[in-house]
């Protein structure tokens, strides 16, 4: 199994014959977001057999880059956001609980702890979700969310792909910040980990004032979870670096 991280919350999981990609954010800015660091995403991440959506906030349902999918390409989003993808196909709409079969890939969706709305001018709202992705390993994505409860179900998993920053200055509630990935790291009982959602794209005209802001996140966790969890690998990538995964056992 391989894991290319394309930045913020867009990574390429390619496993059992199927190439998965999370959030898809293809493009070098979403409105006043401009990306800051790495590459911009091959085209080739595109053609993908499905694409799995956390929640509709727009550097997470970006519809400019989901046009950049293949034709056929399944899109796993939320219920209600069916709404936002007209002229798509392929949709399937889920809530937690549900699963998803693409080949031999079993994509279960999960309960996430972020706000769901699209805003600020849509009115738009489904409930966030994570999915925990089974071929022939095991991968936790928990798109954005704070910690919750219901994280020690969700484990054991090979790969946690977990949001540990996020586009401003400031987290806010609906987050995670490096210390609560650390401690929900340790919930998850997860092999190898590898923070998402952070260093790639922050607001215009913020660059020359926080670049290690944005940046820091990244190590941040890596010496938390060191401490808090400490039965687990953490990788940090560098957007367009890949992390390859042996099936257990």
């Amino acid at each position: 199994m391989r894991i290319t991280w394309w930045g913020h919350a867009t990574a390429l999981v390619e496993d059992a014959g199927i190439r998965l990609l999370t959030d898809p954010l293809l493009t070098d800015r979403v409105a006043h977001l401009r990306r800051r660091r790495g590459p911009s995403p091959d085209p080739s991440v595109g053609r993908v057999d499905v694409a799995v959506i956390s929640h509709l906030h727009a550097d997470h349902l970006h519809l400019p880059s989901l046009r950049r999918l293949a034709p056929d390409a399944v899109i796993v989003v939320p219920r209600g956001g069916g709404r936002l993808l007209p002229g798509f196909g392929n949709v399937r709409e889920v809530r937690a609980g549900d699963t998803v079969a693409v080949g031999d890939l079993t994509v279960s969706v999960v309960p996430a702890a972020h706000d769901g709305h699209r805003g600020p001018w849509s009115r738009a709202v489904a409930p966030a979700v994570g999915y925990v992705v089974r071929g022939r390993c095991s991968t936790y994505f928990a798109g954005d969310t704070d910690f919750f409860a219901g994280m020690a179900d969700l484990g054991p998993v090979q790969v946690a792909l977990l949001p540990v920053g996020g586009w401003g200055p400031t987290l806010g509630a609906g987050h995670l910040d490096p210390n609560r990935a650390a401690h929900a790291l340790r919930v998850l009982r997860a092999d190898t980990a590898v923070p998402i959602h952070y260093g790639t794209l922050w607001p215009v005209g913020l660059d020359r004032f926080w670049p290690q802001r944005f940046a820091d996140p990244g190590p941040e966790f890596a010496a938390a979870a060191a401490e808090q969890a400490p039965q687990t690998t953490v990788r940090v990538l560098r957007p367009g670096e890949a992390l390859t995964v042996e099936p257990a056992g």
